[in-house]
């Protein structure tokens, strides 16, 4: 069973890394483009304050989130953009103060949520691990973003292992997002950690196989890269129609990164 205490403090530091990125910068940092077209850095960091914020919701007071459901479809299929769009449109250092003080806030909401409570949310409802794992994931994306757009080089660490394990997890969902059946098997899944260990995921005799980085197998579940521009292996046919369509976040199919954009 995940530890939630765990995922929290991985997801603290997580988020400390991207705001040490940010804090920094001066206002013509902010606005860089980043390889999500029409975002900026500020796009990026309000989408995460957003997100949190809703987050906050589901765990705090879930008695509320139809109604919130209710107002965003309300608003229009791209709620998501025009709520990045008004973060961004905040000066840096109040988005940042609004940030760190979201995620302060949903965390400790996450941990004080009931063993077994199941919190809504836009795709299946989640345990408070699983959210906070969910968070992780997203935080590291957008991060990636941010780093990318900044062109900085991203260390990785063994955080990662949440994000690998929830992208294995989520297999089934994004093949039916795509509108296709899921496999009816299990994958093995084995990568190469940050430290040089293998994190193994699924049986150990399963046909059908991956291999490959941790990192690059973080990049294409978030679809922060191109399947063609890693090292990851695949072994079966369904592993190779899963790399094309995998998606490790709520909401519609994503259009992903180009070949050889970061080359």
């Amino acid at each position: 069973m995940a530890d939630l205490g765990v995922i929290l403090g991985d997801l603290a530091a997580e988020s400390q890394a991207i705001d040490d990125v940010v804090a920094g910068l001066p206002p013509e940092g902010w606005v860089r483009p980043t390889p999500a077209e029409g975002w900026t850095v500020a796009h990026q960091i309000a989408h995460l304050a957003w997100t949190d914020s809703k987050a906050l919701i589901a765990a705090a007071r879930p008695e509320e989130w139809q109604a919130e459901v209710e107002h965003l479809l309300s608003v229009g299929e791209n709620y998501v953009d025009l709520a990045a769009e008004e973060g961004a449109a905040t000066p840096p250092e109040e988005l940042l103060a609004q940030w760190r003080a979201g995620r302060a806030a949903l965390s400790e909401a996450l941990a004080a949520v009931p063993a077994g409570q199941k919190l809504p949310w836009y795709g299946p409802p989640m345990s408070a691990a699983s959210m906070a794992t969910a968070r992780m994931m997203e935080t590291w994306a957008h991060g990636q973003d941010v780093f990318d757009a900044l062109g900085l080089a991203r260390e990785p660490t063994g955080r990662l292992w949440h994000i690998a394990r929830f992208g294995t997890r989520t297999r089934d969902f994004a093949f039916k997002l795509n509108s296709l059946a899921p496999p009816p098997v299990e994958f093995r899944v084995e990568l190469a950690s940050p430290d040089g260990t293998t994190w193994a995921f699924g049986p150990e005799d399963a046909e059908q196989r991956l291999t490959g980085s941790a990192v690059d197998f973080c990049l294409v579940i978030t679809q922060r890269r191109h399947l063609a521009d890693t090292d990851l292996v695949a072994t079966g046919a369904d592993v190779e129609e899963w790399l094309t369509i995998a998606q490790a976040f709520a909401g519609p199919p994503g259009g992903g990164r180009k070949p050889g954009q970061f080359a």
